[in-house]
């Protein structure tokens, strides 16, 4: 099936540009809805944080490593490298005896404005800890310690990603379709999306009293929407979004246009893709997917923020606006 047409920028009266898509929104049932393709094979990206930090907690490392919500929050986030970030993860890795050198993320500036001025104005240069994925590099670490693996964690056929690899699979109830090294060094397995809902539903109905797996899964997600600034960062859409829900849902971005949502009191999972991989639409689908499932209240103002109904130029005029396409939500 074709992708279907999700968000349109209008321009005056006209339409301007399109975005189309995939999305899947997985119940109790199984699948509830579908705009577009639910078999399409995607790369779930940064997305899928919360599946691969799964074996920090069935395995005993976090436990042994004495993790609490912070760090496991860091484990499923993208960060923005701000000072928070950056100290969290720091302390982090040196409870473990570890340091910045140990990480294999790679160095990037950081998305926090504050602190790559800081950066810039001091000459120092962005360290791994600045990685938007040094968090769940930090979980990798630990859970490496606990299975005395070799230094580069990261590795495809290294026990973190075959750990890794298992939970994928399992959650998702498909063989991974391929893989490929995800932009922190890390394999990404793909899936069809509507495996990637099938695994967001598992998080969202998951119980601690359901068993090992069922209670990591609870235990991630009790995480993310406690700490939704450690999950992203200011002026960030997923810390916006689960605020926004009163932490009764959890969200998480990946990169070129994936955005899931897990929503426990409707054992739900939501998984969706831009096509043409634009951030700007995968927030604004996300978001009204949330409002349609009743998630999010559609007057409030962070609706408005990430779908917006009037864009303005550099002179304060209206110019146009983004609309949801015909038949979306």
């Amino acid at each position: 099936m074709a992708a279907a047409a999700l968000i349109e920028i209008w321009r005056g009266d006209l339409p301007e540009s399109l975005h189309s898509g995939h999305a899947v929104v997985y119940g109790p049932q199984g699948v509830e809805r579908v705009w577009g393709d639910a078999g399409a094979v995607v790369f779930p990206r940064s997305s899928c944080k919360m599946v691969q930090a799964l074996p920090l907690l069935e395995s005993g490392a976090a436990k042994a490593a004495g993790l609490g919500l912070r760090e496991l929050a860091l484990s499923c986030a993208s960060h923005s490298g701000a000072a928070l970030h950056v100290g969290a993860v720091n302390a982090w890795l040196t409870g473990l005896g570890l340091g910045e050198a140990d990480l294999r993320c790679g160095a990037h500036l950081p998305f926090d404005k504050a602190e790559a001025t800081r950066l810039s104005g001091s000459g120092e240069s962005p360290c791994q800890l600045h990685n938007n994925c040094s968090g769940k590099h930090a979980g990798f670490l630990t859970l490496n310690r606990h299975l005395k693996g070799g230094p580069d964690y990261v590795e495809i056929d290294h026990p973190v990603q075959l750990a890794a690899r298992a939970a994928f699979e399992e959650v998702t109830g498909e063989t991974a379709a391929g893989w490929g090294i995800d932009g922190c060094s890390a394999p990404n397995f793909a899936c069809t999306l509507e495996g990637l809902a099938r695994a967001m539903h598992f998080f969202a109905a998951a119980r601690p009293e359901d068993g090992l797996r069922a209670g990591a899964a609870a235990q991630l997600v009790q995480a993310m929407t406690a700490f939704p600034e450690l999950v992203a960062g200011e002026n960030r859409a997923c810390t916006k979004l689960m605020r926004a829900t009163g932490g009764k849902v959890a969200v998480k971005t990946g990169a070129e246009g994936v955005f899931v949502a897990i929503l426990p009191e409707q054992k739900r999972g939501v998984a969706l893709k831009i096509t043409d991989g634009a951030t700007r639409a995968s927030e604004a689908a996300i978001t009204a997917l949330l409002v349609h499932l009743g998630a999010l209240a559609p007057d409030h103002p962070v609706v408005a923020e990430l779908v917006p109904p009037v864009s303005r130029n550099w002179r304060g005029l209206a110019t146009g606006g983004m609309r949801l396409a015909p038949g979306f939500c």
